[in-house]
């Protein structure tokens, strides 16, 4: 790899967040409620075309292949040595090392890409929506969960090295300057928006800092929240939600 092209390859995570997060992705009530609602979108996509292979970018330390599984022959890549240890230690062999930029597949490969809280990583989050479009097939779909407007920055888009937090006309545009027509579209996570405005400007403006947001919860309310928050996937089988902590959307690659 040339030092022109390394040096715009997205950072890691900071090490320290993905032990943590090997060992909160299948309990924590934000990723459990997350998982839900993703699989009820894929479902949606599965009933337009057969997704024979699916690729996780981004994949983190693996929770969610093992749910897109169910839909599909699953396979992940990720930037992290160490994510992608995780993943082995899961028992998820189908896992690369790779940049979304440069991603190690074939042109023409996948029926379904998914960048779940991947792409405001990126430098230049259009040509990594770009990469997805390459390996996927004709008609394919991509799927992008993002974190949703910068006056929610906090301490986990610290630790996790974003570069940005997005408005859903700002995802859109990007998704669609790098080749793919909008399918459908919303913000997510609409009944925590309040709570994570003023916890994370209360952090602010105090100068509060944490290695991590995982912390913060209340375990009693951990399987109560995840369903709230899951609850969601109800509404998007009919309708969209105004506004929310992240912004998602469900895209068909156009030639």
């Amino acid at each position: 790899m040339s030092n022109s092209v390394a040096a715009n390859l997205p950072k890691e995570m900071q090490s320290h967040h993905y032990p943590i997060l090997y060992q909160v992705e299948d309990t924590h009530w934000w990723y459990v409620g997350r998982r839900r609602i993703i699989q009820s979108l894929v479902e949606k996509i599965s009933t337009k075309l057969k997704t024979e292979r699916i690729l996780d970018v981004g994949c983190g330390t693996g929770a969610n292949l093992k749910m897109l599984a169910a839909y599909g022959k699953a396979e992940g890549v990720d930037i992290s040595p160490q994510a992608v240890d995780f993943c082995h230690e899961r028992g998820l062999d189908s896992v690369k090392l790779g940049a979304i930029e440069q991603l190690p597949y074939e042109s023409d490969s996948f029926e379904l890409v998914t960048a779940l809280d991947v792409i405001e990583h990126l430098d230049d989050d259009i040509a990594g929506l770009r990469e997805m479009r390459r390996v996927l097939r004709r008609q394919g779909r991509i799927l992008v969960f993002v974190p949703a407007f910068m006056f929610l920055w906090g301490v986990q888009d610290d630790v996790s090295n974003h570069r940005r937090r997005y408005t859903l006309p700002r995802l859109l545009k990007a998704v669609e300057e790098a080749g793919f027509a909008i399918e459908w579209s919303s913000y997510a996570n609409i009944s925590f928006f309040l709570p994570v405005l003023v916890v994370r400007s209360v952090m602010r403006w105090l100068g509060l800092r944490a290695d991590t947001e995982y912390g913060i919860n209340i375990s009693l309310m951990n399987g109560p929240f995840s369903s709230l928050f899951a609850a969601e996937r109800f509404v998007f089988k009919r309708g969209r939600l105004p506004f929310g902590v992240s912004a998602v959307c469900i895209a068909r690659r156009v030639d």
